[in-house]
């Protein structure tokens, strides 16, 4: 069985000029897309049309979502333009096996944004333009809540990985500095994810708490 965190890329990148808070970035990719790939091998053959929280897409298609949006992200890296990126979005990335798809894409967008100066380099993302740390670290988010809306779907153990849950609450507003749309407060829900939020209790817990500022309702 593969395991993405046994493909971690080399750590050979400059952390100058670059912003501390989202330093180590990488590797927390590489955490958050081994957690959406062990929710992912728990989904049986008919369980792929099953709605999800994100409610434009079913599981297959949210699958698709962040295996296409990997390979996007290396192709950002490569040279890629926003325009490409949107309209290839969409496009299948699954084919006949999307465990196998999605596995490698995040592998390979993990070794390619650990190659020295990725990080640094500034991207054409189509909503702004951004260095690569930035662009993962919007990512590894992406990721980590997205990994929820698959386990809400299949109804199985939605618990986050904790030591992301509280990164990605602590260093939101560097996460999504200068792009389209971005949270202003810690109690604002994020427009990037359209799910309706919820009300949230004085004894939420923290990932409850993110879960809401990214406009999900965990108590649905």
């Amino acid at each position: 069985m593969s395991d993405i965190r046994q493909h971690r890329p080399p750590a050979e990148y400059r952390l100058s000029d670059m912003d501390k808070s989202l330093e180590g970035v990488v590797d927390r990719f590489v955490t958050a897309s081994a957690g959406f790939e062990r929710t992912l091998r728990l989904v049986c053959p008919d369980r792929w049309a099953l709605p999800t929280p994100c409610t434009e897409w079913n599981v297959r298609q949210l699958v698709n979502h962040m295996t296409r949006g990997n390979i996007n992200y290396v192709a950002l890296l490569a040279g890629g333009t926003s325009a490409e990126f949107l309209r290839m979005r969409d496009l299948d990335a699954l084919g006949s096996d999307p465990i196998a798809a999605y596995v490698a894409s995040a592998r390979e967008c993990a070794d390619a944004f650990g190659q020295p100066g990725a990080l640094q380099q500034i991207l054409d993302y189509p909503l702004g333009r951004v260095s690569g740390q930035q662009a993962l670290a919007v990512r590894t988010t992406d990721a980590t809540i997205h990994t929820w809306d698959l386990a809400r779907a299949l109804g199985v153990d939605d618990r986050l990985d904790p030591d992301l849950v509280a990164w990605i609450d602590d260093h939101l507003e560097a996460i999504y500095a200068g792009l389209a749309e971005t949270p202003v407060a810690a109690e604002t829900t994020h427009r990037f994810f359209a799910a309706p939020a919820g009300t949230l209790t004085r004894e939420a817990s923290k990932q409850d708490r993110l879960l809401h500022r990214m406009g999900r309702n965990p108590s649905m």
